[in-house]
């Protein structure tokens, strides 16, 4: 459902930023839609409820998340798959909310979209290995034909990168839970990443605010904004404090999983 453990930490740290829809009107006073900063990133549900953070990734048919394996499927532990989430809570029929803010419910301005299958290495299922703690997701085009990624907008989701190395100025995007963020709006850090000391084969970054709920949060190398998206190295796995983040580097194995969910 949401990172990992989360211990008490100061929101002041230096490195968050939060993104806030920008309000703007036209020359005849009225109000035009809001910007969407991050529109390939939002709210992956669990019957209809926030449960993680998830985000477009480019592909061939428009039609891969990227999240977190914790987020979609139970650790397994030697050998054998497990039964619940880390939280001991059934995860659910997944769907997702590209670009969710709000209080409450929230709006969903680019739709829900249907998780039809989940991608995930049999290193987390078997073993709970962290460092295979990603997964993709298939969502199924809307009523009308419309892909995910034609939704978000062309040009807007990042390219997935297979190897990519442990320091890299990154853009990271997530969705704390309402407890801590009850305008349901994003919070994002642009930092750089390193090998994490307790577990060098993870990546690390330190950024306030990225509490419960952000879960398989992008972590965006290269990305120079609006139709400059960058390169996706990863998504967030887990942490000690809101502000000690930390993610499995992407490899060959997370490229196989995105290929066969690009295939739909």
């Amino acid at each position: 459902m949401s990172k990992p453990v989360v211990l008490g930490a100061s929101a002041a740290a230096a490195g968050l930023v939060a993104v806030a829809a920008v309000v703007a009107f036209d020359s005849a006073g009225a109000e035009k839609p809001e910007a969407m900063p991050f529109p390939t990133v939002g709210v992956l549900m669990a019957n209809g409820e926030h449960w993680c953070t998830a985000s477009v990734v480019d592909s061939p048919k428009g039609n891969v998340v990227a999240t977190a394996a914790h987020c979609v499927a139970p650790a397994g532990e030697d050998g054998t798959p497990g039964e619940v989430a880390h939280d001991g809570l059934a995860i659910g029929e997944l769907s997702f909310a590209p670009a969710f803010s709000g209080e409450g419910k929230g709006s969903q301005p680019l739709g829900r979209w249907k998780v039809s299958a989940i991608h995930v290495d049999d290193r987390w299922t078997k073993w709970g290995d962290d460092t295979a703690d990603f997964a993709f997701l298939t969502v199924e085009p809307d009523k009308n034909g419309r892909t995910l990624q034609q939704a978000v907008g062309d040009g807007e989701a990042p390219i997935p990168d297979w190897a990519s190395g442990y320091e890299r100025d990154v853009t990271v995007v997530g969705y704390p839970d309402s407890a801590f963020n009850p305008k349901n709006r994003p919070v994002s850090c642009t930092t750089q990443t390193a090998h994490d000391t307790e577990d060098p084969n993870m990546l690390h970054i330190s950024c306030a605010g990225f509490w419960t709920g952000t879960s398989g949060s992008p972590w965006i190398a290269d990305r120079g904004g609006p139709g400059s998206p960058g390169r996706l190295i990863a998504v967030l796995s887990g942490g000690d404090t809101d502000v000690d983040s930390t993610a499995a580097l992407f490899d060959g194995r997370a490229k196989a999983l995105y290929e066969r969910a690009a295939r739909g």
